[in-house]
């Protein structure tokens, strides 16, 4: 029987991670969007949080903690409700972690995962995205072909957090542009290696404090050993798997922070001696927007549980995903039309929740849970 009931780690987890996310990262958010740049304090802050050690076992220098998916969910979610560019942004180093602990070969772990230990927030990132309109995770066009001991990569990259500062980048390309999620392969890239081209920073809609760039490759030669998993090799639809749930988690977070800030502002605004909230049709639009925030909540939650079962959880992944990037832009829209004429002003935030939640329809690798 399925019991989503936290556990006591769990609690205090999201009680640490939900207090970070009110009294930090909700109180840069605006500055971090205008300028462009999140303060090394918010990182620093994170960093010693453990967002990113305690899944790495003590071995390696880390904490120790066990992977689960629900834990990362939770903390998906909590992390995005303070402000989305900034939870993007701490949790990136997870996008190379998190497949590197599952799947990488016993040097690979000691090479990367010992880099955690140092004490400093590691600029490490990956490169999943393509720049195509018919962008499809089972068919990249990012080609590795196989010469001797060597991979030469070619293709492009976009949306790549981190990517003006990361120093490794783990780059997504298939060996079968036929061949599905199966035919898809992960390498480790360093910056400055020859035929890789780190683009200008990109100009996003939303996002705006997170630094984001495209990667063109060309010929670019890889040793066979960069290869995720080496001879091994790894599972890239369960990696995709991790990452649409914790996009579907920071979904439920961006929502939900919408839907209470538009609560609280019905609340108290006034209307012809009454306030707004009382107005039936605001009611059952705040009504409908709780109401879809707690069943994406679930969707991600029992796809997670089944994750962290061994199960193959394509299917509810990719659905729980997809409804929640529907779910987060209607209730971010709704939040700004409760607000009236104020949702459109930058005095509240409930505009550049709108501009982060327009994104989730086409984000895919992002984050990890």
């Amino acid at each position: 029987m399925v019991d989503f009931t936290p556990s006591e780690e769990q609690r205090i987890i999201c009680e640490s991670m939900a207090a970070f996310a009110r009294e930090v990262l909700r109180q840069q958010a605006r500055d971090a969007d205008e300028t462009g740049t999140i303060p090394e304090a918010v990182v620093k802050t994170a960093w010693e949080l453990g967002l990113i050690q305690n899944v790495i076992p003590e071995a390696y220098g880390g904490f120790g903690d066990e992977r689960s998916a629900v834990t990362g969910a939770l903390i998906a979610e909590e992390l995005a409700y303070g402000d989305l560019s900034l939870a993007l942004h701490v949790l990136a180093p997870r996008l190379l972690v998190q497949p590197v602990l599952e799947f990488g070969s016993p040097g690979q772990k000691e090479r990367y995962l010992r880099r955690f230990s140092n004490g400093e927030f590691q600029r490490v990132t990956a490169a999943v995205m393509e720049p195509l309109i018919d962008f499809d995770l089972a068919a990249l066009t990012t080609t590795a072909t196989k010469e001797g001991s060597y991979y030469m990569l070619s293709g492009a990259k976009c949306l790549v957090p981190l990517g003006s500062e990361a120093d490794t980048f783990l780059v997504y390309a298939t060996t079968n542009p036929r061949g599905g999620y199966e035919a898809v392969d992960g390498f480790f890239i360093d910056r400055g290696t020859s035929g890789l081209t780190v683009g200008e920073r990109e100009a996003n809609m939303g996002l705006k404090a997170l630094d984001t760039t495209e990667l063109t490759l060309k010929n670019c030669r890889v040793p066979a050993e960069n290869r995720l998993g080496e001879q091994a090799g790894s599972q890239f639809q369960r990696i995709m798997d991790a990452s649409r749930l914790a996009l579907g988690a920071m979904a439920v977070g961006v929502a939900r922070a919408s839907y209470e800030y538009a609560l609280g502002y019905a609340k108290e605004r006034l209307a012809f001696g009454k306030a707004i909230a009382q107005n039936q049709a605001i009611a059952f639009m705040l009504a409908d927007m709780a109401t879809e925030i707690d069943a994406v909540r679930l969707l991600v939650w029992e796809a997670a549980w089944g994750f962290d079962q061994g199960n193959d959880v394509l299917r509810q992944s990719y659905l729980a995903k997809r409804y929640a990037a529907q779910m987060v832009l209607r209730v971010a829209d709704n939040a700004v039309q409760v607000l009236g004429g104020h949702g459109y002003v930058r005095d509240h935030p409930v505009e550049l929740w709108l501009r982060n939640a327009r994104g989730f329809s086409a984000f895919e690798g992002l984050a990890i849970v």
